[in-house]
This record gives C-alpha cells, sequence and structure tokens, in this order.
C-alpha cells in the first residue's frame, strides 16, 4: 500500500504583489485504493495543491510535509516523483511539438520502469487502451497534444494513467471542457486504472458531476488555503445543493 501524506502544507505564489500565500496549512493522506474528492470555490488553492505536489517550480513550499511512503517528496525533482508513483493530470494539457504519442509514451514508461517495455506487448497495450478511450489510432502518430481538442487532451491524459500504472493520481480538474459522452469515457479510464492497479486518486473538481462516475470515499472543501470540512460522498450531493457560501465571509461573496 502507498500513501500521500501531506502535513501543515502552507504554499506561496510569485505574483506583481509579491510573494502571495495560496495555502495555508492543508493536512490530508491518500492510500492506494481510496479516491479522495477536493472540492471548493474558485482561488482556493485546489491547482496549487496539484502542481505543488508534482513539483511545479513556481510554487514554493514555505511550511510543512509532502511524503510517499515516507520519503521526503519534497527532496525529489519532478522526474524522480513520478518514478515514485506520483502522476498528475494537468487541468491545461501542453503541447510537445516534435514528439509523437508513441515516442512520449514509451520515453515515459522506460523512465518511469527502468527498463524499455517490450514493444510486441507494449504496442498491444497501447492500442488497447486507445479503443478503451475511443480515441483514434492515428493520434498514436500525432505530436503530443498538438492540434488535439480539449476532450482528446483529456483522454490522453487518461492514456498515461492507465499505461503508466502510478501508484497516487492527481487529477486536476480532469472533467473541465468535456461532453456528457467524453466525460463517461474518462472517468471509464480511472475506474480502469484504479480496479488493474489499486490506484489512488486526488481528484479535484468543481462540479458533482464526474462524481457520479468516479465515486469518491472522502470529499475535502478546501476554502482560502484550507481543508474547511471533510466527510463522505454525502458532502458533495450538498454542496451541490447549498454551494460554497457557508464557507466564505460576506465579502468574499461577489453578487452576480
Amino acid at each position: 500500500m502507498a500513501v500521500l501524506e501531506i502535513r501543515d502544507l502552507h504554499v506561496t505564489v510569485e505574483t506583481d504583489a509579491g510573494e502571495t500565500p495560496i495555502l495555508n496549512g492543508v493536512d490530508l493522506t491518500v492510500r492506494t485504493g481510496e479516491t479522495h474528492a477536493i472540492m471548493g470555490p474558485n482561488g482556493s488553492g485546489k491547482s496549487t495543491l496539484a502542481y505543488t505536489i508534482a513539483g511545479h517550480p513556481k510554487y514554493t513550499v514555505t511550511q510543512g510535509t509532502i511524503t510517499l511512503d515516507g520519503e521526503d517528496v519534497l527532496a525529489m525533482s519532478v522526474d524522480e516523483r513520478a518514478r515514485a508513483g506520483l502522476f498528475l493530470a494537468m487541468q491545461y494539457p501542453v503541447e510537445i511539438p516534435g514528439v509523437t504519442v508513441t515516442n512520449f509514451l514509451r520515453t515515459a514508461k522506460t523512465a518511469i520502469e527502468g527498463e524499455a517495455p517490450a514493444i510486441r506487448t507494449w504496442t498491444k497495450d497501447v492500442k488497447e487502451a486507445m479503443k478503451n478511450l475511443r480515441m483514434d489510432p492515428k493520434f498514436a502518430a500525432r505530436n503530443v497534444n498538438e492540434g488535439f481538442s480539449g476532450g482528446e487532451k483529456k483522454r490522453h491524459e487518461i492514456l498515461q494513467l492507465e499505461l503508466l500504472k502510478p501508484a497516487i493520481a492527481v487529477l486536476d480538474e480532469t472533467d473541465s471542457g468535456l461532453d456528457v459522452d467524453a466525460l463517461k469515457i474518462v472517468s471509464e479510464g480511472v475506474n480502469r486504472a484504479k480496479e488493474a492497479t489499486d490506484l489512488g486518486v486526488l481528484l479535484i473538481t468543481h462540479y458533482t458531476r464526474i462524481l457520479r462516475y468516479i465515486k469518491p470515499d472522502f470529499v475535502h472543501v478546501l476554502v482560502k488555503g484550507r481543508v474547511a470540512e471533510e466527510g463522505g460522498p454525502e458532502l458533495a450531493e450538498r454542496l451541490e445543493d447549498e454551494g460554497y457560501d457557508r464557507y466564505l465571509e460576506p465579502s468574499d461573496i461577489v453578487e452576480a
């Protein structure tokens, strides 16, 4: 069992006004086999949490710890975190001109496993995963995310998830920009990955619609960089009905 532990995490980001605090003492534990949903209003620090776990240099940890099976994640480089078993599905996947999907996936798999996968087995696995995600096989020869639609980029993120088999996956608003059919296909991919490897999932979302397909064991409400409330799936349903106003000061609420 892999365990991702976040303790008293404080994070800042450089802005025009100087170093701005974003996370203000986050505590969270994610184990393999568990699905945790992180919800909260815009600007609450959800994506900051995701990118800090992954090691984005834009974010500075000023206090607290992140460990994976007791190992100091903050001391690891981005690639070391990936090899240790952490995975980030980005809200806005980037394009990589000149690198085909096939080469990208095999290179990533080789880096994580320490040796290149057997061609015959690997080719079969890629084709099967793409078929399950209803991706056109021609995408394998295209440059990574170049000219992909928003939905195609998200499917490619989940393709990586299924093939690279991490221990803990952080999914940053994977549902954004997806129509109903694509949402279901992407969610099924996450569920397949979890069933195949006992994956631990940290799912960041604004809405409950993806939680109808990816069932959370725990729901955490992030407000102003802190976990304001925790509960089970019923908490997500309550947020759908009530929104986030009760967590906010009157001055924080902008009238439509």
